[in-house]
């Protein structure tokens, strides 16, 4: 079976999951990695400056409205009321985190329970912007499963104090089923430099995948029913990769991926890493530093864990439109807290036309 893992966290690691989760191939994982581009140092990850309710976060996605950052991130029910579904934090700095809210506070919609039998919560928020709205993309999921669902809700403000702020179920957009070559979970959009905009999705079976949005009602575009292949590891066992994270910088698209394994029973095992290659189509071909081919296992490292902080990955890359800011948020697993999942924000510098991450 699948390590499709991305959205576990400590408190749900239960015995089933860990079932679930049995493959690990630490070996192999470690020479995939090794012919994955330059790997990254570990000092982006030397000390941590968040503070707040940073703990625990996975996968989490970022947008700025006003002074105001916001952070969508994967369900956490052993923290919350298990009726709570994909958690909002807020920052007026980028480092003191607040609880703000959710998207779904009174339980998942039915249409998902249906769709996906057994579904305790929901994983991997995307946030974006277009078309005069918010839009968050989640993907509903069990773990190990193909049986995966991509909803997605609307909103016309962000601030829960504006008498508009409501968010509005806009119900599925993609799913997958057992049998199908990818699965619909972990998505994410982009908007070209032509305003077209994109839907990025996938994780093992095959890799990324990406299918057009129609803008008026951010759901796929029927007039284009094409699926662009981004990414894959064809050579690696199981597949490792998902994630995704598309941007446009100067004259090239830039996917950010996590590849290999978010989690394991033993935190110490888990080996994620945030890996990334470019293009100058948002459909690819993308390419790593070492000009190796992305749907051939390419891909430069940026992140990887270290003895304090590890399985560094799940990240979204976030080019704030207004400020010029290049950020990316992630997490990593606190050793020293059993494998705690902490929210991570770094800064994205560009040189010779490649992300590093920074301070």
């Amino acid at each position: 079976m699948l390590c499709r893992l991305r959205s576990a966290a400590p408190g749900l690691l239960s015995a089933a999951l860990v079932a679930v989760c049995s493959c690990s191939a630490p070996a192999q994982a470690a020479s995939s990695a090794s012919r994955a581009g330059t790997l990254a140092s570990t000092d982006s990850l030397s000390s941590y400056t968040l503070a707040g309710d940073t703990h625990p976060v996975h996968d989490p996605s970022i947008i700025r409205r006003g002074s105001t950052y916001y952070v969508f991130a994967t369900d956490s029910h052993w923290r919350s009321s298990p009726n709570d579904h994909l958690q909002i934090r807020c920052s007026p700095d980028k480092i003191a985190w607040t609880a703000c809210g959710s998207i779904f506070p009174s339980g998942l919609p039915s249409w998902i329970a249906a769709k996906v039998p057994g579904i305790a919560g929901l994983w991997a928020p995307d946030v974006s912007f277009f078309h005069g709205a918010y839009h968050v993309y989640y993907a509903g999921s069990t773990f190990g499963s193909q049986r995966s669902v991509i909803g997605l809700v609307t909103n016309t403000t962000l601030d829960p104090a504006d008498p508009d702020y409501k968010w509005v179920d806009r119900g599925e957009v993609l799913e997958s089923r057992p049998g199908d070559d990818f699965n619909a979970i972990d998505p994410d959009i982009l908007i070209d430099k032509h305003g077209s905009v994109w839907l990025s999705f996938g994780s093992f079976w095959s890799g990324i995948k990406q299918r057009q949005i129609d803008p008026a009602t951010g759901l796929l575009l029927a007039s284009n029913p094409t699926r662009y292949n981004l990414a894959t590891r064809p050579n690696v066992k199981n597949d490792p990769i998902e994630g995704v994270s598309l941007v446009r910088h100067g004259r090239y698209y830039y996917l950010f991926v996590s590849i290999d394994y978010c989690c394991k029973r033993d935190p110490a095992a888990a080996n994620y890493k945030e890996a990334v290659g470019r293009s100058t189509s948002p459909h690819g071909p993308f390419q790593d530093e070492s000009n190796t081919s992305m749907m051939n296992g390419g891909g430069t490292v940026l992140l990887q864990g270290d003895a304090a902080w590890n399985a560094a990955g799940g990240g979204t890359a976030y080019l704030d439109p207004s400020n010029g800011d290049s950020l990316i948020v992630f997490h990593a697993l606190k050793m020293t807290e059993n494998g705690a999942a902490y929210l991570w924000l770094k800064n994205l510098t560009w040189s010779h036309g490649w992300p590093a991450v920074g301070p």
